[in-house]
């Protein structure tokens, strides 16, 4: 009976051992544009050929991917950033014999338009260190729920930054900034401060492209319009806390999703926890 245990705990450990290994998670943000984002390790999985309905802006961390796009082998990379357009059949498989680990974000054709389809087939994976950076930068902030403002605005960066690449235009940051339209679009945050307002909402009522808006008011201002907000509202909750308001009613009452949320920008701009920030009012 011994020696039959000793076989079954074998025969489990050599599963485990020549299992693939795999991690993947998966979520849909309640940001606008995106359709789902997609975390994953792959050390043999191979994807068949397949197609997407949405725009695929593929980055990986680890490894790397090849894949085939339109008859032509392909290869992502660690420093490059892959964009796969929709409707156009592709695989994917590692790269490396210890498999890779990729960030997937699913885009809906309002980032990106249908004519830059054929553009991007002919050069999808794109050497940019900013746009690299930039990409990595919106996974951090999609994984936040309540900071789907900055998402926006990182979003609406990245999509000018495609567009440039897949479509020559002027240099990028050429625009001067627009004192006025930066005004408008604090006065609007200000407004707004409570309840919140999308960036593509705040363009239309200011009259301004998304990514104009927040160079504007960053350029006047010297802080990102999503920052600005975040920091009105912590300077907000304070007042709250050291009247001796709890941090969860004071997290939905000045806008935050939680108090999750208001504790990790409340932290990042006063440098500690808010009940900590509490208990220092309540001493004196």
């Amino acid at each position: 009976m011994l020696r039959d245990s000793r076989v079954r705990a074998l025969s489990v450990l050599y599963v485990l051992c020549v299992t693939p290994r795999q991690e993947i998670s998966a979520w849909r943000p309640p940001v606008a544009g995106v359709v789902e984002v997609f975390h994953a390790h792959f050390t043999e999985h191979a994807y068949p050929m397949h197609v997407h309905d949405a725009w695929t802006l593929l980055i990986v961390d680890d490894g790397a991917v090849r894949y085939d796009l339109d008859r032509y082998e392909r290869g992502t990379p660690s420093d490059t950033v892959s964009l796969l357009p929709p409707q156009i059949p592709h695989n994917g498989s590692p790269a490396t014999p210890h498999g890779f680990r990729k960030r997937v974000v699913y885009l809906d054709t309002t980032q990106l338009d249908e004519s830059l389809i054929g553009p991007a087939v002919d050069g999808p994976d794109l050497a940019d260190p900013v746009l690299r950076r930039r990409v990595g930068q919106l996974h951090t902030t999609l994984a936040n729920r309540g900071d789907e403002f900055e998402a926006e605005s990182r979003l609406a960066f990245i999509g000018e930054r495609l567009r440039t690449h897949l479509r020559p235009g002027p240099a990028l940051g050429s625009a001067s900034p627009d004192r006025d339209i930066a005004r408008s679009l604090r006065d609007l945050l200000d407004e707004r401060l409570l309840e919140g307002i999308t960036l593509e909402e705040a363009a239309r009522l200011v009259h301004a492209h998304p990514t104009h808006l927040v160079r504007a008011f960053s350029g006047a201002f010297g802080i990102a319009p999503h920052q600005y907000v975040m920091s009105r509202r912590v300077d907000l909750a304070r007042r709250l806390l050291l009247d001796g308001q709890p941090a969860g009613e004071v997290a939905t009452a000045v806008g935050f999703y939680d108090q999750s949320h208001l504790t990790r920008h409340f932290k990042r701009v006063v440098g500690i926890t808010p009940g900590r920030y509490a208990r220092t009012g309540t001493i004196r």
